[in-house]
């Protein structure tokens, strides 16, 4: 089943690239599927972090992942998508505010997410400083405050993960309290 979920995640992301490397997108997912199966999770979580932007991001549908994944898969995908109709503080605070009741494999798959996305920023942050996020919908300022959302709101629910501990060391070298704004 991960070897579907591969395919069916290259095919939905075909054409698309990160916004600031131009690599293709499909990196992202199949590195959230990797940092999940490394930190032992069951095929399920792993299929569902492999899938987790489709829904968001391409034409894939919830009915079609449940058809084809089952209800736990397509439960924790639907979990871990944003509403991208709504403005982006909006999407970011609802995202933030489901964390608190939802499930412990979104979480999961969510703070997988999360140590990927600010993993490969780390650079662009070394060496542009805030001007790393021009090519973001919002800047650092706003960046940073998601990203310590999210892991405060991680600290309560999965505090003792392999997964919640690694997104600690990457928050910290991409946000640490050491880098401001002025600094950069």
């Amino acid at each position: 089943m991960i070897h579907k979920a591969i395919c069916v995640a290259t095919e939905a992301h075909r054409g698309q690239v990160r916004k600031v490397s131009g690599s293709p997108f499909i990196f992202h997912p199949l590195a959230v599927g990797i940092l999940l199966s490394d930190a032992g999770e069951d095929e399920a979580t792993v299929i569902a972090g492999i899938l987790h932007d489709t829904v968001e991001d391409t034409k894939v549908t919830l009915r079609e992942i449940e058809e084809e994944f089952g209800a736990e898969v397509a439960k924790i995908v639907d979990g871990c998508s944003e509403n991208k109709a709504l403005p982006w503080e909006a999407r970011k605070q609802e995202t933030i505010d489901a964390l608190h009741t939802a499930s412990e494999k979104v979480c999961i798959v969510t703070c997988a997410d999360k140590v990927h996305n600010v993993k490969t920023s780390i650079a662009g942050i070394k060496e542009k400083g805030k001007n790393y996020f021009a090519n973001f919908n919002r800047g650092y300022n706003q960046q940073k405050w998601y990203y310590r959302s999210i892991r405060d709101v991680l600290a309560k629910r999965i505090p003792d993960h392999s997964l919640f501990k690694k997104y600690c060391q990457v928050y910290d070298k991409a946000f640490g309290k050491w880098r401001t704004i002025e600094q950069n």
